[in-house]
């Protein structure tokens, strides 16, 4: 009896588990996110103690986080800002205050090694619209074996192999975490476009290859007919829009 009292138990409780768990997953994510930008949005109410009491401020009443609420005001404070230095960049002055902060904080020593390092990635992917938009499967890590990866760029200007042939630079993440992987140039003809979101690719991804495609009617499978990249014998079927 007590053993399947427990059987009982323990069935209900991994069902409500695998139930709440992509709720409570989603919860944390954001109060994570949330809190990790707070830390630095929060200093923009720096202001407040002047006006208000500490105690209506801080949740400990003396220093430290603030009340959510104070939090939540500081990064509709911050959109807003952000806002209005992308309006301003439209205007000739607002372009010239934004070279003259370049040209400042590139002279400054250490600081423009970290700064020009982080501003050439972002104009990089900026000015690149290719960049990581395009889902594509490339021979990896070795030959016969096959991974989903993102198109970083397709001009590698002076980067060309012995053969001469043009490379792609493309990101192969790792799973289940998409942040960190490998970066492997792969000639042009090699590459394989799927016909495929970058949502639905990092799905794919992070769920280990459990969330499989929805084809469209009539479809049969998501290989592009491209001779020049033929798909491996036996495709594994990918997540489609």
């Amino acid at each position: 009896m007590r053993k399947t009292l427990f059987a009982r138990w323990r069935r209900s409780f991994l069902t409500g588990l695998v139930i709440s768990l992509p709720a409570l997953l989603t919860l944390a994510a954001v109060k994570w996110i949330f809190g990790t930008i707070s830390s630095f949005t929060d200093t923009l109410l720096f202001f407040l103690p002047h006006f208000l009491a500490p105690a209506l401020i801080y949740e400990n009443g003396q220093s430290g986080p603030m009340f959510w609420y104070w939090s939540l005001l500081a990064l509709a404070l911050a959109a807003t800002l952000i806002t209005g230095v992308g309006v301003l960049a439209q205007y000739y002055i607002g372009k010239r205050m934004i070279e003259w902060l370049d040209t400042l904080m590139l002279s400054v020593p250490l600081l423009n090694k970290f700064y020009g390092a982080i501003k050439q990635v972002n104009d990089a992917f900026a000015g690149n619209r290719n960049s990581f938009k395009t889902v594509v499967l490339v021979e990896f890590p070795h030959p016969g074996s096959y991974s989903v990866g993102f198109i970083t760029s397709e001009a590698q200007g002076g980067i060309l192999p012995p053969t001469g042939k043009n490379l792609v630079s493309v990101f192969v993440p790792t799973t289940p975490n998409p942040t960190s992987g490998f970066l492997v140039l792969v000639p042009e003809e090699k590459v394989t476009k799927l016909d495929l979101s970058v949502a639905d690719g990092i799905k794919y991804i992070v769920s280990l290859g459990a969330i499989l495609p929805e084809l469209a009617p009539g479809e049969k499978n998501l290989w592009p007919a491209n001779p020049a990249a033929p798909a491996p014998p036996h495709p594994a079927r990918l997540p489609h829009d």
